[in-house]
């Protein structure tokens, strides 16, 4: 819902390989309406909320794209516990 956030660099990444899969899956709903099996595999991981924005505007944001949703910038580690730190963001 944020489009950006900023977390370790571990949650990143495994965040990384799930958004491109969603976005795909959103996509196929897109280009056909009558996929209900996709759409409810949607609504179980996300709110309905997260679902209409990811079938409306992000499937027309990355429709001449084929994977590579979003991207890992990483940051200094964290001053406390020295985590690296990085942040996740959706590609323009």
């Amino acid at each position: 819902m944020r489009e950006k956030i900023e977390t370790t660099e571990a949650k990143a990444k495994e965040a990384k390989g799930k958004i491109d899969k969603i976005i795909t899956t959103a996509k196929k709903i897109k280009m056909n309406s009558k996929k209900l099996s996709a759409i409810r595999a949607l609504k179980r991981e996300l709110p309905e909320q997260a679902v209409k924005k990811l079938s409306g505007e992000f499937s027309d944001k990355f429709s001449g794209r084929n994977s590579g949703y979003a991207r890992i910038i990483k940051l200094n580690p964290r001053k406390s516990d020295g985590a690296r730190m990085a942040i996740i963001e959706f590609v323009d």
